[in-house]
């Protein structure tokens, strides 16, 4: 085991690691590694010839060496060249790293697999979650796959693929008339009276070192060195804090072939767009977003606990916070499944539509590098698009010349 501590976000104070810990003065706790010992461990082209998954990486995470993870084989989500999107965007080098393909059709898999390890290992058996969606369908997989009781709470509009999968995986699944930071509030409140752990964003350091593991993949499929710009959809903003991480840790570890580390644009939708406002009025923490409605449900968090996380690892890289157009989103889902075949969900399609704005801007070069994180499949969003196909009666002739022009 690499870890050292755990260290407070706020104001640096030490924890012991091989306890259970939530968060300090209501923010999060970092996980610090002894990356001395870990570069003298282990090297990059040692990966190579480990298990296809994020446990490739076992020096950077959590979970000492020897004990088994609860796995489902997640990690190492594809990178796909976009060429034929890229030329419409105007982009010689575009690519996807699509996310839809792990096991629960999220990047919440990387999470869950790594916290729902570490609450084994330190004997936890009952877990909660509040969650717009994915993150409690992770969980309850994960808490299956690892025997354990799990209690989710999700608004009664998520995306029903999601209220599904948790019921199927046996989780007890409950809907409630609001948004997820009124989840949030049952959660905490049933804590002392039922004895769970709180799983929530950032309220366990772990989910973050799972997350992590999409930047050093991307590390290491472009051979160690890093793409120009990475955009990526925000709600929670686990995702983008754990690549800012790692790629500090990349750095410290001197495995990275170049200097320069990319440029972070936090993508969310105008209809819940936190992030965004605090960047542009050069906050540091952002206000809870009045009213949040977006048909992307990942993106509807209207308050974050890692808020400062995400806005300080945006700032520092350069990058940008900016919201999509909420009517865009189910036209970029058709016009990049149309085109690469990738079936994006509605959060990509809000980093489409906030792309496209950044390219006419100018703030993002045409021959530059770009990664576009595809988070979810599309196939669990079936609220999202209003279908109508046209329909054909068996019982009269066919007029196959017209079927082109549909």
């Amino acid at each position: 085991m690499f870890v050292t501590h755990l260290e407070s976000t706020i104001d640096g104070t030490r924890f012991d690691a091989d306890r259970v810990w939530t968060v300090h003065q209501g923010r999060p706790l970092w996980v610090r590694y002894d990356l001395a010992a870990v570069k003298n461990a282990v090297k990059p082209s040692d990966f190579g010839s480990r298990v296809n998954s994020l446990w490739r990486y076992q020096e950077l995470l959590p979970l000492p060496k020897g004990v088994e993870p609860v796995t489902l084989g997640e990690g190492m989500s594809p990178l796909l060249a976009c060429p034929r999107l890229g030329k419409a965007l105007g982009l010689s080098r575009l690519y996807i790293k699509d996310e839809s393909q792990l096991p629960t059709g999220s990047f919440k898999s990387r999470g869950m697999a790594a916290a729902v390890s570490m609450a084994k290992h330190l004997g936890l058996k009952r877990l909660a979650v509040p969650t717009a969606g994915n993150a409690g369908g992770a969980l309850a997989a994960y808490g299956a796959r690892a025997g354990m009781e799990v209690f989710i709470f999700m608004p009664d509009d998520t995306p029903f693929i999601n209220q599904l999968e948790a019921y199927l995986c046996g989780a007890k699944v409950f809907l409630v008339n609001g948004l997820i930071n009124d989840c949030g509030k049952i959660v905490r409140e049933g804590t002392d009276k039922l004895g769970w752990f709180d799983m929530s964003t950032l309220k366990e350091p772990y989910r973050l070192e799972g997350k992590k593991t999409m930047g050093l993949e991307i590390a290491e499929q472009f051979a160690w060195k890093l793409p120009d710009v990475i955009l990526y959809p925000t709600g929670g903003g686990t995702g983008l804090i754990g690549m800012w991480k790692a790629f500090h840790e990349l750095q410290t570890l001197d495995w990275l072939k170049a200097p320069k580390l990319p440029r972070l644009v936090s993508c969310q939708s105008d209809g819940c767009a936190p992030i965004v406002r605090a960047f542009e009025k050069g906050e540091r923490f952002a206000a809870l977003f009045p009213n949040a409605n977006t048909v992307a449900s990942g993106l509807r968090v209207p308050m974050a606990v890692g808020d400062f996380m995400m806005l300080d690892a945006i700032k520092a890289s350069g990058g940008c916070a900016i919201a999509g157009r909420e009517e865009t989103i189910v036209p970029w889902m058709r016009r990049a499944a149309s085109l690469e075949g990738i079936a994006i969900c509605p959060e990509t399609a809000v980093c489409f539509d906030a792309l496209e704005k950044l390219i006419c801007d100018g703030r993002i070069g045409r021959d530059e590098e770009i990664v576009v994180f595809n988070t979810g499949a599309a196939q669990k969003y079936i609220e999202a698009v209003k279908l109508e196909l046209p329909r054909i009666d068996k019982n009269q002739t066919v007029d196959y010349d017209k079927l082109v022009h549909v």
